[in-house]
């Protein structure tokens, strides 16, 4: 298990469509909650998020970042919704 509060967050950051993006499974484990309950707060609360804040991944995209997390040192496991905005810090 990752423990993110010693782990460098910008790590966890992928670019999926030409965004910077954090998977929602990685972004439900920095805040300790389960990935359900994340995604389940965003659905209920769109009025508090930007339009473009989270996606649902392709089938290709998903077999891109498993390609891509194959080679890299994480061992987790992965979601298929990225959160991301145009209008997060530093895009």
């Amino acid at each position: 298990m990752v423990d993110y509060a010693t782990i460098d967050i910008t790590t966890l950051i992928m670019t999926v469509r030409g965004r910077r993006v954090i998977l929602d499974a990685d972004l439900a484990r920095i805040y300790g909650v389960p990935t359900r309950r994340l995604n389940e707060q965003v659905r209920r609360n769109t009025n508090r998020f930007p339009s473009d804040f989270a996606f649902v991944l392709t089938g290709r995209e998903v077999t891109d970042l498993k390609s891509q997390i194959a080679t890299s040192s994480y061992k987790g496991k992965r979601s298929q919704f990225a959160t991301g905005s145009d209008n997060a810090i530093g895009a």
